[in-house]
């Protein structure tokens, strides 16, 4: 039997599942072992990935009272990952294309053309935008 290597692209409501506890994180950290036990996995994430992880880290520290410390320690562990980055600069002409087209964000749509650039399916847990483009994963079908 030959075992499938990971390659995929993360956008954030997938990645911040990793550090709170929602529907599917038991899949995401399953994903992000996979990524640190295989040397041929690859996850891909657009650089705004990052500070859309921290603004919904923010988000619980206000609303939910979570402590800043936690919130930062998830920072650096998120830091740690071994996540492959693409500047956003490389994406934003035909991700503002996509998103008139597609009526999708400017954000999600980076997320969008960078799986389309390298071929890879965008894995979401925005059931939205997985409808919206052909290579878009909701989360809940990806198989790890």
């Amino acid at each position: 039997m030959t075992e499938v290597v990971l390659r995929c692209v993360l956008d954030a409501s997938v990645g911040i599942k990793l550090f709170i506890e929602e529907e599917f994180s038991d899949k995401v950290e399953r994903l992000f072992s996979k990524l640190a036990e295989d040397p041929q996995a690859e996850i891909h994430v657009p650089d705004l990935f990052y500070i859309e992880c921290a603004n919904i880290l923010l988000k619980y520290t206000r609303r939910h009272n979570r402590l800043l410390e936690d919130s930062l320690k998830d920072i650096a562990d998120l830091n740690d990952l071994a996540l492959k980055s693409t500047s956003t600069s490389e994406l934003i002409e035909e991700a503002l294309e996509l998103a008139h087209e597609k009526n999708l964000t400017a954000y999600d749509a980076c997320y969008a053309v960078l799986a389309r650039q390298l071929a890879l399916p965008l894995v979401t847990a925005d059931a939205p935008l997985a409808r919206a483009v052909d290579w878009a994963v909701w989360i809940g079908d990806f198989e790890v």
